[in-house]
């Protein structure tokens, strides 16, 4: 279930909510890290495990410090006054104009009860008793606070992809929640990088090393480019393979994967594997924004 405000960037409804903090809160084992990391990779400044009584303080350092645009705090359960505690932390940001955005995750006794056995932890609230019990007393603390939040996702059947995607639709702009390519292009004597989730062979093309007036040329320049593209087989194998990159991309975008590396090898990495990783870059270009093309080996002959 999900409210119908904005927040910072968020499209939430139509209207635009000028809130300077988000705060994540909720039941324990619901996704709160989860989705911390989700505002991290969308370059929000969040702090973990926050006591609400420094919400306060956070957010006047944040203002100070001009570099860091957008906050986040996750606040959990440490004590029987945290609602009590968390309450009054937001009644002192909304008394200094800071409108926070409070973000709820919950999920079902029996989702919290099985992902609390399969990671062997005890509840924070179940003291001598069962899990179950816990998350009862947990529940019953937070009733108030989840009925008053600006957003209340459950992840009862969200998955780890799922409910990342759903703070990036939420908490992210266009560009913010595309899926952002790094296309490398590398030379296989010096090795695979090992960072890279596609590989692609381009030593089925000719070798312009071979041609004397392109051997100390690289694939930036126009002769080569020109030379490795118009081989037999070039033009069929980039659009089969920008073909299976569409779809590759598209899937990776729907799970929530924020960023791919794409590598593109040859030989030595100068001019083969450079001419087609720019022009892999140039055709998703259109349809894929903020594609960074990087040449790991070009100059290291």
């Amino acid at each position: 279930m999900m409210g119908q405000r904005q927040v910072g960037r968020a499209k939430i409804g139509g209207s635009q909510v000028a809130s300077e903090i988000v705060i994540i809160t909720g039941m324990s084992g619901a996704g709160r890290s989860t989705a911390a990391k989700s505002l991290e990779d969308l370059d929000w400044f969040v702090a973990d495990n926050l006591p609400p009584a420094l919400l306060v303080t956070m957010l006047d350092l944040a203002r100070r410090a001009s570099a860091v645009p957008r906050v986040a705090a996750v606040v959990d359960v440490r004590s029987r006054a945290f609602s009590t505690d968390l309450k009054s932390a937001l009644t002192e940001l909304e008394a200094i104009g800071a409108s926070p955005f409070v973000v709820f995750l919950e999920a079902s006794d029996e989702t919290l009860v099985r992902r609390f056995e399969n990671v062997r932890r005890p509840h924070p609230l179940q003291e001598s008793g069962r899990v179950i019990e816990g998350i009862a007393a947990e529940r019953e603390q937070l009733h108030v606070l989840r009925d008053s939040a600006d957003l209340v996702i459950d992840t009862s059947a969200l998955n780890i992809h799922e409910l990342r995607g759903r703070m990036r639709d939420v908490f992210g702009d266009g560009q913010e929640t595309a899926v952002r390519v790094t296309i490398v292009s590398f030379g296989y004597k010096y090795g695979l990088p090992v960072d890279a989730d596609m590989v692609v062979d381009c030593r089925f093309l000719p070798n312009p090393h071979w041609v004397p007036e392109l051997a100390p040329q690289t694939g930036l320049d126009a002769p080569v480019r020109d030379y490795v593209l118009g081989q037999p087989g070039a033009g069929d194998f980039l659009r089969a393979y920008i073909e299976a990159l569409e779809i590759t991309l598209a899937g990776y975008d729907r799970s929530g994967k924020h960023f791919v590396t794409l590598a593109v090898g040859c030989t030595g990495g100068k001019h083969r594997s450079v001419a087609i990783a720019e022009e892999i870059a140039a055709r998703l270009s259109a349809g894929w924004q903020g594609i960074q093309v990087t040449h790991r080996d070009l100059g290291r002959e």
